[in-house]
């Protein structure tokens, strides 16, 4: 192989003079100093982009330690950082017009961190409330949102939110279980979304409330059940989730002990009863009452702003005589005429023989109902197991994740008996989770179908905190016979939707109790229902053309219960007609409607009754699911409802996110409920590094053997509230620099100066 080598110089041999030598030592020193300098700007320019993406990073994510005021910390992508969740501040303005209530919620979305946010926030509303309108404000800028099919609005929004646009959504999970989704929420911005709703007023004898809901009680979600199905179809088992929708109902809950209450709210409520007000009061909470007018009073909250974590009641009674017993409103909507009655039958009309009774009671001891709660279900049942008589029957049964019934079937309530389930009753401690369809399945069992000496009654005490509400529905829908079903419901939010729906179809009726003050008067009360006849046979009739009428079949109504009936007609005139029979006596009042007084959102008020009625029609299989939710899509679209078939959307058309810039989903923690007790509801942690606030699950002691069958055939179900698993965090983008290449590189140039000063001195001697 031929290898050329350059020509020898005799230059090559001869020494450098002293100057030449100096010089090139003065260029070496020279060039080492100028890649030195580079190196050390490398090494300047890596550090100051390293502190800059910290100085970015630092409300994204942080350490619990980091933490100098209470805040709910979700789980981030990177190991041992979290970011603070967005918060809510919410306001309600309330409206009373006689019977209706027309509130305008304002919510207010604030971004605490410096990247973009898509905020989600489940919040609760009155279950019979009409939600009809949503705006979106951003800035100056407000836009009105559309009714659609809830498939389209969500196709609506993510498409919004994957272009940049600032978007709202507002769907229902349960008629009292709303979600508001807002996606591209600026950093440090607050962005406002006002949803509104028309709602009835609730009347019980004389007295005359309104409950708002304020927050989500933390809600059991059983497992999923094993179902064997058909061999040839399948060939094995197969799964039914008791709650498929269980990730959307089940948000992130703030630690008390560690997280002080969040999600302020504030409350106006402007009164106007229609009659000389008497005393205007609150159980939940302190208030301010001001007006002058003898039918009308402005409510405030005492406080500016209270966190939300019980429900705001408010009551009032006529000041003189009893609060009018008949009510008739109409409006005019569409080419339409819609009315509202309001009918209260007189009391003491007849006289009925009382018939023995044969009363199942059913107490809830599950760990939603530690603390207060527990008392108020107990010192409830003991009150009513003092109101028994000898000639009466009874048993009790107390659940949680199990259940115990004290005796094998009712026995006679002599004072034996009846110390004996008040010793049962006192040993209870709250604990585990809420398996509420064996319990209700027993007491409805009825051993003697055909007993028409004695009236059958199950008065049912619970907070209602589970997610598999149609699973009880459709057990009371199958196994009710001559059973009524009285729910009580317990502590400071209980499940308004859950007691309601099954009281209407168990023919009973729903008390709640806040305190234990109330125990007394509110137990009374029931027992005045319990214990007086039964207005039933009821029967309505208009005397000119046809009405449409709901709801569908008039219900039986009990002492000091307003029979609630609305239509839509082409034209109002003539009279409207009811009768029944108060015990064995009949009973008939005729209304003019010529008479009836204007009245605001009365049209929506009769949609979201014949909504309600398609929902119960399904349940009792008297209309199929497919027409039922034919007719609820038809009233939603043309009244602008959100059910669970349609929701609410609003875009803003400009495109705010930056592109390149990531988007963060994130969950707003709710409060837990007063009372509630943290480690009886979801379980003592273990110590493990997660947010300070971020619950686990909710744990179950009892395991079945099918629910071991089931877990072999389904490892990749969703986790179920009933058992512990890793707390859900948001997911959150890796945020870190390139600053370690930055300094490689800095450390480079460095060791290349170096390196320069060695080897060209090198290669010049062995040259």
């Amino acid at each position: 192989m031929d290898i050329s080598l350059p020509p020898l110089r005799l230059s090559d041999f001869t020494l450098p003079s002293p100057m030449a030598r100096a010089r090139r030592v003065v260029a070496r020193i020279a060039i080492a100093a100028t890649l030195g300098i580079a190196g050390l700007g490398g090494l300047i320019v890596a550090t100051v982009a390293a502190n800059a993406s910290e100085a970015r990073s630092a409300q994204a994510f942080v350490k619990p330690a980091d933490m100098t005021s209470g805040a709910l910390l979700l789980k981030g992508a990177e190991p041992g950082k979290f970011v603070e969740a967005p918060q809510v501040r919410a306001d309600y303005d309330v409206t009373v017009s006689g019977p209706t209530m027309r509130t305008r919620v304002t919510q207010a979305f604030t971004n605490p961190t410096d990247g973009w946010v898509e905020g989600v926030y489940v919040y609760p509303l009155p279950e019979k409330g009409a939600v009809d309108a949503m705006t979106l404000v951003i800035g100056d800028r407000v836009i009105v949102a559309d009714v659609k099919k809830r498939e389209e609005a969500k196709e609506i929004y993510e498409a919004a939110k994957r272009d940049g646009k600032t978007a709202a959504l507002t769907e229902q999970e349960r008629p009292n279980l709303f979600t508001n989704s807002v996606a591209n929420i600026g950093p440090g911005e607050t962005v406002l979304v006002r949803i509104e709703y028309q709602a009835p007023v609730h009347q019980d004898a004389e007295r005359m409330s309104l409950r708002i809901p304020l927050v989500v009680a933390p809600r059991y979600v059983p497992k999923p059940l094993v179902t064997e199905v058909s061999m040839d179809a399948v060939g094995g088992w197969g799964v039914v989730d008791p709650a498929p929708d269980r990730g959307r109902i089940t948000p992130p809950v703030n630690d008390p002990r560690e997280t002080a209450p969040t999600n302020p709210v504030s409350i106006t409520v402007r009164l106007n009863a229609g009659f000389r007000l008497g005393e205007v009061a609150s159980s939940t909470h302190k208030i301010k009452v001001d007006g002058t007018d003898e039918a009308a009073r402005t409510v405030t909250l005492d406080a500016a702003d209270v966190p939300a974590d019980r429900d705001f009641e408010l009551a009032w009674t006529a000041a003189s005589g009893p609060t009018p017993s008949v009510g008739l409103f109409r409006e005019s909507v569409g080419g339409s005429d819609y009315v509202v009655a309001y009918v209260t039958p007189p009391t003491g009309a007849a006289k009925e023989e009382k018939r023995p009774r044969e009363t199942i009671f059913v107490i809830d001891n599950s760990g939603s109902m530690s603390g207060p709660s527990m008392g108020q279900a107990k010192a409830s049942l003991a009150f009513a197991l003092d109101r028994l008589t000898p000639a009466d029957r009874f048993d009790v049964i107390r659940f949680d994740d199990t259940m115990e019934r004290l005796f094998l079937d009712t026995v006679a309530a002599t004072p034996e008996n009846v110390a004996k389930a008040k010793a049962f009753v006192a040993r209870l401690s709250a604990e585990g989770g809420t398996e509420m369809l064996p319990p209700l399945k027993a007491a409805l069992f009825d051993p003697r179908p055909n007993d028409a000496a004695r009236v059958r009654q199950i008065v049912f005490l619970t907070d209602g905190a589970i997610g598999d509400e149609q699973r009880m529905f459709d057990a009371i829908a199958s196994g009710r016979g001559r059973s009524r079903l009285f729910m009580v419901g317990i502590g400071s939010a209980p499940n308004s939707f859950l007691m309601t729906r099954a009281a209407e179809l168990g023919r009973g009726t729903f008390t709640h109790i806040g305190s234990t003050e109330e125990v007394d008067a509110r137990m009374r009360e029931l027992f005045a229902k319990l214990e007086s006849p039964v207005i039933t046979s009821l029967t309505a009739a208009f005397s000119e053309g046809a009405a449409d009428m709901t709801p569908r079949t008039l219900p039986d109504i009990y002492r000091g219960e307003p029979l609630v009936m609305a239509a839509r007609m082409a034209k109002v005139s003539g009279a409207l007609e009811i009768g029944g029979l108060i015990g064995d006596q009949p009973w008939t009042v005729k209304l003019d409607l010529a008479k009836a007084a204007p009245g605001d959102g009365i049209s929506k008020l009769w949609a979201r009754r014949k909504i309600d009625d398609a929902e119960v029609s399904r349940t009792l299989r008297e209309t199929g699911p497919e027409a039922a939710d034919a007719e609820i899509l038809k009233l939603a679209l043309e009244h602008k409802l959100t059910t669970r078939l349609t929701s609410l959307v609003a875009v803003d058309q400009t495109p705010r996110r930056p592109a390149g810039a990531t988007l963060t989903r994130a969950e707003v923690p709710l409060n837990l409920p007063a009372g509630w007790d943290f480690d009886a509801v979801f379980g003592k942690r273990p110590g493990s590094e997660q947010g300070p606030t971020v619950p686990g699950m909710r744990r179950a002691d009892a395991q079945s053997k099918l629910e071991r069958v089931a877990a072999m055939g389904v490892a990749a179900s969703p986790a179920p509230l009933a058992t512990p698993s890793p707390s859900a965090g948001a997911n959150l983008p890796q945020t870190a620099t390139d600053a370690e290449l930055k300094l490689c590189a800095g450390l480079a140039l460095i060791l290349l100066a170096v390196g320069l000063l060695i080897i060209r001195p090198a290669r010049r001697r062995a040259a």
